[in-house]
């Protein structure tokens, strides 16, 4: 796996080193400002233990991890919001732009909700000769007083009917001609009114709702052929490492790459338009020219986020003239991840990079702590509702950092798994979700808070393209 770079476990936090989140005058409105100024004085009074000053180390302290995840999401919510019309059979997994409002009353008339006879009066009734009233048709001509026809599930209920009696509740006498019922008859019984589930111009979900596929049954029977849809962000993922294999066994010092195959399926589930996968090596080149003449809200990069010889991450954001707005978390695993802002540059819109570190288990860190949130932000989804549950077991923590570590739901209670090291993936892989340790720790039934994993419920990565797979 990615393990050339390094997401160090040290006691003391010495490992924590770079340059400060700074305060942009270019900054978005709607608050990113002050939540800027705000994570540059708790990064300034509390935390981990600053690095000691070399010549080309910077003392300070990393964001919090709370701080670093509000942050992202606030930087995302503030971009204006683009919108377009999709069809329904490609709007699922999308976001509604507007709230959805009934077009028509549901039902958009009276109609039968059984199988049986439609009567009016009481019984018993004469059974009219003609043949049925059948879903699909027009309005029917009046039911007489005292009489009795067949009628089906939906169809239209005829003027001056009472109730329809289903047909295991009734009995016919043929040589009469009269229907009778075995049980009381009701006035409205069996009939759905129209208007009964809502009236025309009635919200029926507010925007920023996920379509799911009880979403476009719900807009279909209220009269859409389209839907206002937030357009969903564009992602390009950019895969470093000279020593990463795509095929075959690790060799001679070579791995395979695990985050490449990972990270846009992940992506995919936050309901985000992945355009490219590109593996670029240690060219530090190469990795320019794709920062500065991609096209996408958000690049993504893996690996290379440290101070090695071959971390290129930091020197190309500089020369691209970029803004860092995160340079490492306070948390474990996956403290060297960074946010970073490109300007606008001719054709190219402003747009936004997250720096993963190589680790995989660290990546996935970055991916929920930075990346997350700000997609979200920019697809217009509401966060979820936060929640915590009762840890299991004890677990260790980091002196001065948040940790991540991934969980199973075991009744009530959550279990921390193994194979939780940075480079590990095998415990996230089996994981529901990860738990949010504080410094310190925690003891067997402190309650922490959860992060799911986006295919822990309905997601858009059960579709393709928005279509029905």
């Amino acid at each position: 796996m990615n393990g050339r770079h390094h997401d160090f476990d040290a006691a003391d936090g010495s490992d924590v080193t770079g340059t400060p989140p700074s305060r942009s005058d270019k900054a978005e409105s709607d608050g990113v400002e002050e939540a800027l100024a705000l994570v540059g004085r708790k990064t300034s009074q509390g935390g981990a233990p600053a690095a000691a000053a070399g010549p080309s180390t910077v003392r300070h302290r990393a964001t919090p991890w709370p701080d670093a995840r509000a942050l992202a999401e606030r930087i995302g919510r503030a971009a204006p919001p683009r919108t377009q019309r999709v069809p329904l059979d490609q709007a699922l997994g999308h976001v509604l732009a507007e709230p959805l409002a009934a077009l028509c009353d549901l039902p958009s008339f009276d109609t039968s909700a059984m199988d049986g006879w439609i009567v009016a009066g009481p019984g018993p009734w004469t059974v009219q000769v003609g043949g049925s009233i059948l879903a699909g048709h027009g309005e029917a001509s009046p039911l007489p007083d005292g009489a009795a026809v067949r009628i089906a599930t939906g169809a239209r209920i005829p003027p001056e009917a009472t109730a329809v009696i289903r047909s295991e509740h009734a009995r016919t006498d043929a040589d009469k001609g009269q229907l009778y019922a075995e049980r009381e008859v009701v006035t409205g019984q069996d009939i759905r009114p129209r208007g009964q589930e809502c009236r025309s111009g009635d919200q029926l979900l507010p925007a920023a709702s996920l379509v799911t596929p009880a979403v476009l049954g719900l807009a279909a029977a209220a009269g859409y052929d389209e839907l206002l849809t937030v357009v969903r962000p564009r992602v390009e993922v950019l895969v470093l490492g000279d020593e990463l294999l795509t095929a075959g066994l690790p060799h001679d010092g070579l791995i395979r790459d695990a985050l490449g195959p990972m990270v846009g399926p992940w992506l995919h589930a936050l309901g985000v338009h992945v355009v490219a996968t590109r593996r670029l090596g240690d060219d530090a080149e190469a990795l320019y020219r794709a920062v500065t003449t991609s096209d996408a809200d958000l690049i993504l990069t893996t690996g290379g986020t440290a101070a090695g010889p071959v971390d290129h991450v930091h020197p190309v954001l500089r020369k691209a003239g970029a803004e860092l707005l995160v340079d490492s978390v306070a948390v474990r695993p996956g403290h060297p991840m960074l946010l970073a802002r490109l300007a606008a540059d001719g054709d190219l819109p402003a747009r936004h990079l997250v720096g993963l570190p190589g680790n995989p288990l660290a990546a996935v860190s970055g991916l929920l702590t930075l990346a997350e949130p700000l997609l979200r932000g920019l697809a217009g989804r509401p966060a979820p509702l936060p929640y915590r549950a009762p840890v299991h077991d004890e677990v260790h923590g980091h002196p001065y950092d948040t940790r991540l570590v991934p969980f199973v739901h075991r009744a009530d209670h959550l279990v921390p798994l193994h194979y939780n090291g940075p480079a590990m993936l095998r415990g996230i892989a089996a994981a529901d979700g990860l738990a949010v340790v504080p410094p310190g720790g925690a003891q067997a039934g402190d309650e922490l808070e959860v992060l799911d994993l986006p295919w822990t419920s309905w997601t858009p990565s059960l579709v393709e393209g928005g279509r029905f797979t």
